[in-house]
């Protein structure tokens, strides 16, 4: 049996004496797992923990191993390189770079998979916008440079955390398409989102965080057909009564 493309065993995260992630354990391999819960259960500092970008006052305990290598602890830099990439909630893009000079900055390798070329050809809009600021794109073409900036580290597992947040119907629309290619493509995805259709969109395997630890594991299609379990993870109005 071949390693699984991620696995969290006991995950504990801090900020200072606060205890945010408390026991997280996850298996996955190079598929989509949606993770959902209500806000402050400890999703984004999840994400951070694994990407190594909680922050000088946070720190880890625990394991955490990528395709068998253990990436638990280091710093954010040496995390990319093993193959982590991640897409942060809020875009984090600079006012003073340009759509080129994000991409640019990452220092992609012109032989590796995905390369500056490779994703203006997958957001032909950042193409058409590639010297303005970052920061003064649309929502969407936001997102689409920070998915862009990740893939050029060429992960063999993405986070994304809350991808459709702020975003018109439309644009989330193709953001899905985009997503499912990547994960079609072997790519390993873990993706937050409080939107529940996005979640079950993108992914069949749900697991669901509580307090700091997945509490629990469904799929897309049992979620969906119980109002109970979509209240009781997120505290929305079921989305089956509207289907």
């Amino acid at each position: 049996m071949s390693e699984p493309l991620l696995v969290i065993e006991d995950l504990h995260a801090y900020y200072g004496t606060a205890h945010v992630v408390e026991g997280a354990s996850l298996t996955m391999g190079a598929e989509p797992v949606a993770l959902i819960g209500r806000n402050g259960m400890g999703k984004s500092t999840l994400c951070k923990a694994l990407s190594g970008t909680l922050g000088v006052n946070g720190r880890t305990t625990g394991s955490v191993r990528l395709d068998g290598a253990d990436i638990q602890g280091k710093a954010a830099h040496k995390i990319a390189k093993a193959g982590v990439g991640y897409v942060p909630q809020g875009r984090r893009l600079f006012q003073s770079l340009t759509v080129d000079e994000h991409l640019q900055i990452v220092g992609a390798s012109s032989k590796a998979a995905w390369t500056p070329k490779r994703v203006y050809e997958l957001f032909p809009r950042l193409a058409e916008r590639k010297h303005v600021s970052g920061t003064s794109l649309s929502g969407g073409e936001q997102e689409m440079l920070s998915i862009g900036r990740a893939l050029l580290t060429n992960p063999k597992l993405l986070i994304m955390d809350e991808p459709s947040e702020g975003l018109a119907p439309t644009v989330v629309e193709t953001l899905i398409e985009t997503i499912k290619d990547l994960a079609a493509a072997g790519m390993g995805l873990l993706v937050v989102e409080q939107n529940l259709g996005v979640a079950t969109a993108l992914a069949d395997r749900v697991v669901v965080m509580v307090s700091g630890s997945i509490a629990t594991e469904t799929t897309s299609g049992q979620l969906l057909s119980d109002p109970e379990q979509q209240k009781r993870y997120l505290g929305v109005e079921p989305l089956a009564e509207a289907a």
